[in-house]
């Protein structure tokens, strides 16, 4: 399943609690006038872009031919964060990785204040598609291959990251915010029995199973989900990382287990039977080991942390079920946010059985992709 080229929004980001909506009374107009603080040909079409939950988005197309990404930045994000991603796209760009800029204004800043004092970003646009699931073992090679190419361009950067999103992938913290769902909502909420079993079967396989160690921070992306990558509608090969306000520095491990989790699950997150394709993961595994250069004991944490990210994430989806306050939902599929956010839960649990099913096999091609790629520091 694809989509065309847009910069998504994360609708399971990790550090962000609540929804947090953005009210215009006149968007295109709102659009129109700040694009007039940019050094930009005559506008033409501004087309809304209606994926994604968190940033107002639109495409730009000007009378000369150009073409750009604008978007109005959710106010949960500081205006500090295009510092990052002004940083790590300079440097990506250097190192010949495709990736979109910041557009200056005129006055040469990263954003515009609006007059309601709302923040705005004009990026470079960059042609290509979208796919909310994986089904074919080259495109996951692709996608591992751009990914190492990624880390290994920012393996040296040093930068003091505005956006340090401490505690993003605090797993205890998850499953002690499940817990509290649980004791709030006991008596009154409607869906409690339907969320209560599968809350627990995540509580306890989230206890039973291995613990990733400490781990050095790198530069990541902080959201490598698939939908997170652009790949060229010709030749089908992974060009590109979006969505960028993500962008910190957090252990390898983590955030390859949170791509492997989406990469790895041929049906979505949407569904509630689902698997974990061992195929999927070795040829992106591979694709990843001979791009990127990572200690042995990041190596061998992969898997471990493949499992813990995907049992958070179902702890954060099954809270949600009761507490009804973040995670985005589709009102045309389902009743109510705690159906959708349910059927994700069963969905990220199933997952999670499936990949500690396959563990053994996981470590094992993990092992064999990165002793036939290179030697490792």
């Amino acid at each position: 399943m694809s989509e065309p080229n847009k910069i998504k929004d994360d609708d399971h980001d990790h550090d962000l609690d609540h929804n947090h909506d953005l009210d215009d009374s006149d968007p295109l107009v709102a659009a129109r006038q700040v694009l007039t603080q940019y050094p930009l040909d005559p506008i033409g079409a501004i087309t809304p872009i209606t994926h994604g939950l968190l940033n107002r988005t639109y495409a730009v197309a000007t009378d000369g031919g150009q073409r750009f990404i604008l978007q109005r930045v959710n106010p949960i994000f500081s205006r500090h964060i295009h510092d990052d991603i002004d940083v790590v796209t300079r440097t990506l760009e250097a190192k010949g990785i495709m990736t979109p800029r910041l557009v200056n204004d005129r006055e040469g800043s990263l954003y515009v204040v609006d007059e309601t004092a709302a923040i705005w970003r004009l990026m470079t646009y960059i042609d290509g598609i979208t796919h909310m699931s994986l089904s074919e073992p080259e495109t996951a090679a692709s996608a591992g291959a751009l990914l190492g190419r990624f880390h290994a361009a920012l393996a040296d950067l040093e930068h003091p990251f505005s956006n340090r999103r401490l505690g993003v992938h605090d797993t205890p913290a998850h499953l002690r915010r499940l817990n509290e769902a649980l004791e709030k909502h006991r008596v009154h909420h409607p869906r409690y029995d339907q969320v209560a079993p599968i809350a627990d079967d995540i509580l306890k396989m989230a206890s039973d199973a291995p613990k990733l160690c400490a781990l050095p921070d790198r530069t990541v992306h902080g959201d490598p989900k698939i939908s997170n990558i652009l790949f060229d509608g010709t030749s089908g090969s992974a060009i590109c990382l979006v969505d960028l306000d993500t962008l910190a520095r957090m252990p390898v491990p983590i955030e390859l287990g949170d791509a492997f989790r989406s990469w790895c699950n041929p049906r979505g997150e949407d569904a509630r039977e689902v698997d974990f394709s061992l195929d999927l993961f070795s040829a992106a595994i591979t694709g990843y080991a001979a791009n990127a250069a990572i200690t042995r004991e990041e190596q061998a944490s992969i898997v471990t942390a493949t499992l813990t990210i995907t049992l958070e994430l179902a702890a954060r989806f099954a809270a949600d079920a009761l507490n009804e306050s973040y995670f985005g939902w589709d009102a045309a599929r389902f009743g109510s946010r705690s159906e959708h956010n349910l059927v994700r839960a069963v969905g990220q649990l199933e997952l999670a059985r499936a990949t500690w099913r396959r563990f053994d096999d996981a470590e094992a091609t993990v092992e064999a992709a990165f002793r036939s790629a290179r030697p490792t520091p």
